[in-house]
């Protein structure tokens, strides 16, 4: 009898075991990891959305990167699955010359490119053979010799459409000196140039307020829309319903509201504007 008391035992015990190692498993499986690329170390949004991500049982995991020539890359390469730094023109630049395929699954924001300045206030106080630094990628730098056209700064080639390069400046009355730097550095260089067009993300890293520090700010209206910074991801995982997920948990009033906040108005929730992608 006695030793039948201790099978019950033994098989009660391994039951608890199992039934422990069974629960664990399935916490486990509900805790979908999702690594995410992002360039900058301001992500006060995102990390809001990984917030509430937990309670979709996704681990949002923001991969920190330093430039962005290397988000693209890593999602390529499979070491991240997804990324959220760019705007669409810059995509599909970065797809033609690498030979890849990804693809965006959702907007998030519109964020104005501006010109900064720690010597003048207006861009009209800029003199003769001022210097400006601009982004060196082709998208980037396009852009900002736009907006240096919005400026009324200098002037363009229109058959270049949204990526013309320096040597495309059809006019410069000024005689501006366009120096192109890396992305990451146009904020820095600051102290040694008479103003600089910076990215919405790098200004805010540097301490800027996009609409109050920047002496121009880049308008937004329906031909933003290739400007929209978007989610991207590979495009065999285009549909796949844990990545949109992502998504959906971003394109919300609770976003919404960290992006007012965090951005002081700079920044627009690009979704209610342009829709999902």
């Amino acid at each position: 009898m006695k030793k039948f008391v201790k099978i019950i035992g033994l098989a009660l015990t391994l039951g608890v075991v199992l039934a422990g190692c069974s629960s664990g498993t399935a916490k486990s499986e509900k805790n979908e990891v999702v690594k995410l690329g992002v360039v900058g170390a301001n992500n006060e949004v995102l990390e809001s959305v990984k917030e509430r991500l937990k309670k979709e049982g996704i681990d949002l995991q923001l991969i920190e990167f330093s430039d962005y020539t290397q988000p693209n890359a890593a999602l390529a390469e499979k070491e991240i699955d997804l990324n959220s730094f760019q705007h669409q023109i810059f995509l599909d630049n970065y797809n033609e010359e690498h030979k890849t395929d990804l693809v965006s699954i959702g907007n998030t924001v519109s964020a104005p490119l501006g010109i900064y300045s720690s010597k003048i206030k207006d861009v009209k106080e800029l003199k003769d053979g001022a210097e400006i630094a601009i982004p060196n990628d082709a998208t980037n730098g396009g852009r900002a010799l736009l907006l240096l056209q919005s400026a009324g700064l200098i002037k363009v080639d229109p058959v270049k459409k949204q990526t013309p390069t320096v040597n495309d400046v059809t006019e410069n009355k000024l005689n501006l000196k366009i120096t192109e730097l890396d992305a990451s550095q146009t904020a820095r260089a600051l102290q040694d140039i008479d103003a600089s067009v910076i990215n919405s993300g790098m200004a805010v890293d540097a301490g800027f307020v996009p609409t109050k520090d920047a002496i121009f700010l880049e308008p937004v209206d329906e031909t933003s829309k290739p400007y929209v910074n978007i989610i991207v991801a590979r495009k065999e995982d285009e549909d796949n319903e844990t990545y949109n997920k992502v998504v959906d948990t971003y394109q919300q009033e609770e976003t919404k509201k960290v992006i007012e906040e965090t951005s002081k108005g700079s920044s627009i929730p690009a979704w209610e504007t342009f829709g999902r992608k």
